[in-house]
């Protein structure tokens, strides 16, 4: 009896193993700069959205704080041994990442780089947003709101974010068109948190009390910066525009403390880079370069719906 237990169970076992009909869904390793902000919550729903229409499945990981480089290279080192099918990378450094991106395409592993740029030409596609556009818009904006004159500075994101670094450099290149602006500081650091951005602005803010406009270039530097600006009651009072949306901005510019918002669309970037990873990976040709777009967002459009839905995207309770 044991004996022909052991065959029946070898035998379903060999049966098992010979179905090969149905072969393991392929991996794309999705790897945010961080997981905390709203942004990256966005770009994991568009991930997942692509995945279901597709039939891959999605590994989500990156470091928690968006200035770990040695754990996000860690998590790209990591998808490289395991063998995934191909990498979706937000690199949070444009030069320290490039090593091991590199290392991924000579194991024949494909990367699409999405929302800040990569150094070198290993990686197969770039999707993300005209960054310095993106700049250009929110000087239109501050300077036309300030009618062309005032004191107006610019905190920077972190050095070595290719991203935010385009939206600056648009930024001044913008703000130069109008001559009766004075740049009073745009070389201040608010560095990964929106704690550590409060300390950066607050510091700005006593430096410069007479100040007219101000522009921050990401959802945690416009978070920070508004948190300050509040508490020392100048909200409202002095022209703010800054990048990327959350609840607690999309508040702010309906009641007027914030003057203007650049949206990117986080959703579209998530998704078109699990696309176009999964287009290089069964061979089709992709574009070098895809733009996902770039909006302002005022309080006198904000309720309209295409504006609306990069305000608030509707994201899906397992991204939350």
């Amino acid at each position: 009896m044991r004996l022909g237990t052991i065959l029946a169970v070898l035998a379903l076992l060999l049966a098992a193993c010979g179905d090969s009909k149905s072969p393991s869904k392929r991996v794309i390793a999705v790897i945010p700069k961080g997981t905390t902000h709203e942004f990256w919550k966005s770009i994991h729903a568009g991930a997942l959205k692509a995945a279901a229409e597709t039939g891959v499945d999605i590994a989500w990981k990156g470091p928690p704080k968006e200035d770990d480089r040695d754990e996000q290279i860690k998590v790209v080192e990591d998808s490289v041994t395991r063998r995934v099918a191909a990498i979706v990378l937000a690199p949070l450094d444009e030069a320290a990442l490039a090593t091991p991106v590199a290392e991924a395409a000579k194991d024949k592993i494909p990367v699409v780089v999405i929302d800040s740029d990569l150094k070198g030409d290993a990686h197969a596609s770039f999707v993300a947003t005209d960054n310095e556009k993106g700049g250009a818009m929110a000087a239109e904006r501050l300077g036309t709101l300030l009618g062309g004159k005032g004191r107006v500075l610019m905190l920077r994101y972190q050095v070595g974010s290719a991203s935010t670094e385009k939206r600056e450099r648009g930024f001044l290149a913008g703000i130069a068109k109008f001559p009766g602006i004075t740049m009073v500081s745009d070389n201040q650091y608010a560095g990964a948190t929106a704690e550590a951005a409060y300390a950066a602005a607050e510091n700005l803010l006593q430096r410069f009390p007479e100040l007219d406009g101000i522009f921050c270039p990401n959802e945690s530097a416009t978070f920070g910066m508004l948190r300050a600006l509040t508490s020392v009651g100048r909200n409202g009072k002095v022209k703010f525009v800054g990048f990327d949306a959350s609840a607690k901005l999309a508040e702010a510019l309906k009641t007027g403390d914030i003057h203007g918002l650049v949206l990117q669309n986080p959703f579209r970037m998530g998704y078109l880079g699990v696309k176009t990873a999964l287009a290089v990976l069964d061979g089709k040709p992709v574009e070098r370069r895809i733009d996902t777009g770039v909006a302002m967002a005022t309080p006198d459009n904000m309720t309209t719906p295409d504006i609306a839905e990069l305000l608030n995207p509707k994201l899906p309770e397992n991204v939350r």
